[in-house]
């Protein structure tokens, strides 16, 4: 053990309070970009720890910088901050008190192990060459929060450019304590599909006078699904899931439209822009075989959350120091969720790493899965988080010089 590793135990001492500040808020979830009580409690545990906080502009985020004694390079660590249009279901003592609001994706343990690394790292800040940036993100949910800072200027600063990024995202399918990631695509680019489906409405009881668009939408659905699995290689996949169907009002009435709406999850940009083609013309050439129209319209979501190689490889030396190589794990395939932490990816190398939280007494293969209203995690797994959190920082900035990658 080099003087300067964390340790699993120095990590340990942060472990109370870390705790206390999670179910603090996840008693008060908010939704969405703009988060003042979410803020105010991040603002009143980084007071006192001499790091430059600023808030966004536009949004309720929160940037610490902490500046060693000594020039370096910069690493940034990222904690999301917003919660899900849930209500919850787990019967905590500290469940949410807000109806329709709930922290099932783990946000509220993310930003509360990135306070506590802070925590440690101001402790440490003599070990620092360079800076280390807290970034705290609203918006992850769907509402591209982490391209909004960016655009007000979070890669920059005052002209010290971030050279390299790190996030860990909770999951309690995973068993508690471990670390898990890969190099290259972690998880997939995330897009919404919208097609409505243009009959011609009518009598149900006399559909050869109408131009029936719901038999036509349902054969849309299964063309699509047999078009995804015949023209995208297994190697590099695609999941095209139609999650809704809406048409019509009474039993007795051939509707005029249909609605469908879905998902694409994809993991590279040329499956993506292949996947949008097919998506619009298979849509519209069953709908023409049958006299009806299709109109397909995607929205981009999230970019592929990619890690890059080599900052991915110093995580995993990193993390087997601290944690032991028994607990650190190369993911076999990217998951096919989504994340925004993308776009920090896109801008700087960096890595996302999932932290197994599963909660005790279960198993990881039964434990509620994120975005459940019963979701939960280990609480202990937290120290594990905030070490990896702080060894990351103080292995990039100096404290192990041959453990730094360029």
């Amino acid at each position: 053990m080099r003087s300067g590793d964390v340790t699993l135990d120095e990590a340990r001492r942060f472990l109370p309070d870390a705790v206390a500040l999670r179910r603090s808020l996840h008693a008060r979830p908010e939704i969405g970009l703009h988060l003042p009580q979410t803020q105010q409690l991040l603002l009143e545990a980084l007071d006192g720890l001499g790091l430059d906080v600023r808030t966004g502009r536009r949004l309720s985020s929160v940037t610490a910088t902490l500046d060693g004694p000594r020039e370096g390079p910069v690493v940034l660590l990222r904690a999301d901050m917003d919660a899900l249009p849930l209500t919850e279901a787990t019967g905590l003592d500290f469940a949410s008190r807000v109806p329709g609001a709930m922290h099932a994706c783990g946000h509220d343990a993310h930003m509360a192990m990135l306070v506590a690394a802070a925590r440690l790292l101001a402790a440490r800040r003599d070990d620092l060459a360079g800076r280390v940036v807290f970034m705290f993100q609203p918006g992850e949910e769907g509402h591209h929060g982490a391209r909004h800072m960016i655009d007000e200027g979070l890669l920059a600063g005052d002209g010290r450019e971030v050279g390299a990024a790190f996030a860990l995202h909770v999951m309690p399918g995973l068993p508690s304590g471990g670390l898990w990631l890969r190099p290259g695509p972690q998880m997939a680019a995330s897009d919404k599909v919208r097609i409505v489906v243009r009959g011609r409405g009518g009598h149900a009881s006399s559909p050869h006078t109408a131009c029936d668009p719901v038999p036509v939408a349902c054969e849309v659905v299964l063309a699509l699904q047999t078009a995804v699995t015949r023209t995208v290689g297994v190697s590099d996949p695609a999941v095209l899931t139609v999650s809704t169907l809406s048409a019509g009002s009474m039993p007795g009435i051939i509707p005029e439209t249909v609605d469908l709406a879905g998902t694409l999850r994809t993991l590279s940009r040329e499956t993506r822009a292949q996947v949008h083609e097919t998506i619009a013309r298979v849509a519209r050439g069953v709908a023409e075989a049958h006299g009806a129209t299709a109109e397909v319209s995607i929205e981009q979501g999230y970019p592929v959350t990619r890690n890059d190689p080599a900052f991915t490889d110093f995580v995993l030396r990193t993390a087997a120091r601290v944690l032991g190589a028994e607990h650190v794990h190369v993911l076999p395939a990217p998951a096919m969720t989504a994340e925004d932490f993308s776009y920090v990816l896109d801008a700087v190398p960096g890595a996302l790493a999932f932290l197994g939280a599963c909660p005790p007494g279960l198993e990881p293969g039964h434990a509620p899965a994120l975005h459940s209203d019963r979701a939960d995690i280990d609480e202990d797994a937290l120290a594990a988080g905030i070490a990896c959190h702080a060894a990351v920082a103080l292995h990039r900035l100096g404290a192990a010089t041959e453990e730094r990658v360029s």
